[in-house]
């Protein structure tokens, strides 16, 4: 019998793991195109995250503003009756010394009216100037 030699397996060769410059060169064109799309990513996200702050800090300054009225409202219905009573009150103590001066008691004044919203402001014509009469010499 014959022996059988061994047959070898040439392992396939595999490309050089050396890094050549232009190896070099298409990593780090892939590592710059890589970079530039995280980077708009996140600006992207950045921007979204300023607007849901902007549009969060104008809800909370109207929910704020909504809060003062309603409450402001409620103040003003409860002092203006006590100012009321106090003012015919002051009134009503001052009446003697008012009748022994002599003067008139006033007479009863209608109740505060809410004030009224501003009118808008109209823009005025500029007037043309007078025209300027020649002065006389004395002679």
């Amino acid at each position: 019998m014959t022996r059988k030699k061994p047959v070898r397996k040439t392992a396939a060769r595999s490309p050089s793991l050396d890094a050549t410059p232009r190896h070099l060169w298409l990593a780090s064109l892939g590592l710059l195109v890589a970079g530039r799309r995280e980077g708009r990513h996140l600006l992207q996200q950045a921007q979204a995250k300023a607007a849901t702050a902007a549009d969060d800090a104008r809800k909370a300054v109207r929910q704020a503003e909504a809060g003062l009225r309603g409450s402001l409202g409620t103040v003003r219905q409860q002092v203006e009756p006590k100012v009321q009573s106090l003012g015919a009150e002051v009134e009503a103590r001052l009446a003697p010394i008012v009748a022994k001066l002599g003067l008139k008691p006033a007479g009863k004044r209608a109740a505060r009216k809410a004030r009224k919203a501003p009118a808008k402001a109209v823009r005025r014509v500029a007037r043309k100037p007078a025209k300027r009469v020649a002065r006389k010499t004395a002679r």
